[in-house]
């Protein structure tokens, strides 16, 4: 039996979008993680709450900076 372009594609493609599932979960984790043991003394949530928006922008940075390590490790 030939696999064919088509079905050789959808199957790269389900494969990458388990990648990137498991990618954004293993952020996300990371990132509470980070939050509960790094920055003990800092409510990330409160402080976006009261406006903040450097809070807002630097927990956007870090969860960038976590999916490109964890998926460039996925790879």
């Amino acid at each position: 039996m030939e696999i064919t372009s088509i079905e050789q594609n959808t199957i790269f493609m389900i494969i990458n979008l388990g990648y990137a599932v498991i990618s954004l979960f293993v952020s996300v984790i990371a990132l509470v993680i980070i939050d509960k043991v790094i920055f003990k003394q800092i409510d990330f949530i409160e402080e976006i709450r009261k406006g903040n928006i450097a809070v807002a922008i630097f927990q956007s940075m870090i969860l960038l900076f976590i999916g490109i390590v964890v998926s460039a490790a996925m790879t």
